[in-house]
């Protein structure tokens, strides 16, 4: 009985090994927050904001192996609430951070994706309208301006810190417009001797025109905010080191796809993230 009993299990063990062998690895999803994201942008300039993560997507489970599902959201926490636990999240930097705060979820940041320019940077424009009499921040004072939300950098932290430098006294409590097309809108529709102003994201500002939001001309630019990181790639803490280490060489080998390169609307795709850079011009267009 002992000698059937031993072949027995050999057998067993035998059918169970290929079972392992083909296990598939778990998927991974992905959550896009970019502003110039296809379904988070509208279509009205063209070949601006219509970035196609889809076939990011397609790329990244053909390089790691795995399913990736590609879900788009402006807010991280919605985004987690409708499909479950993030592995990597595209956005705003700034917004990303915060959300991920807000979650209790540790984001690690792996990349920056490059704009057509080459820079992966944004700035906040403080604009006032074409007939106002302000030509620089340092004439802001007693100004109402709409900042943006306090998870967006390029609309609040920049420039709070930029019209301080100037010498421009701000209330204790900011007025903010959840989105660029609200700020520029109100400020429109102020009576002409009001005296206002407002801050919008650079990369918004072809939009607004673009959009319909203002008529070209509408607005002026008096101020530009200090350079602050725009769209950056997380990986959260779920995933594995050698897991991210693989994500991270995907991302930053995006740069060798030329379609991809087209789809994402980047001159040089992804790059290493670098914390401390104040710019992320690559070293390369800086030599042209």
């Amino acid at each position: 009985m002992s000698v059937r009993r031993s072949t027995f299990l050999l057998l067993l063990a035998a059918f169970c090994l290929p079972a392992v062998a083909t296990e598939k690895p778990s998927g991974l999803t992905l959550v896009v927050m970019d502003p110039l994201a296809a379904p988070l942008a509208c279509d009205c300039v063209q070949g601006y904001a219509q970035r196609k993560y889809e076939k990011l997507g397609s790329y990244l489970q053909k390089e790691l192996g795995r399913p990736v599902k590609v879900v788009w959201s402006e807010s991280l926490t919605t985004a987690v609430k409708e499909n479950g636990p993030a592995d990597i999240v595209i956005g705003k930097h700034s917004v990303v951070k915060f959300d991920a705060k807000t979650l209790k979820a540790k984001m690690k940041p792996v990349a920056s994706l490059t704009g057509v320019d080459g820079t992966a940077t944004q700035a906040g424009l403080i604009v006032v309208r074409k007939a106002d009499a302000a030509k620089s921040v340092k004439d802001l004072e007693g100004y109402r301006i709409f900042f943006g939300p306090e998870d967006c950098d390029e609309k609040n932290a920049a420039p709070v810190a930029l019209l301080k430098k100037a010498g421009i006294s701000l209330p204790e409590k900011l007025e903010t417009s959840p989105a660029c097309s609200t700020a520029a809108a109100a400020l429109m529709d102020l009576p002409a001797d009001v005296k206002a102003a407002a801050v919008i994201s650079s990369y918004a500002a072809p939009l607004l025109e673009g959009c319909g939001t203002i008529k070209k001309g509408d607005l002026r630019v008096v101020g530009r905010s200090e350079s602050v990181p725009f769209i950056t790639a997380f990986v959260s803490d779920r995933v594995s080191a050698d897991d991210r280490k693989q994500i991270t060489t995907a991302l930053l080998d995006v740069e060798l796809n030329a379609e991809l390169l087209v789809a994402l609307e980047t001159s040089v795709g992804f790059q290493a993230w670098k914390p401390a850079a104040k710019s992320a011009t690559p070293a390369s267009l800086k030599k042209k």
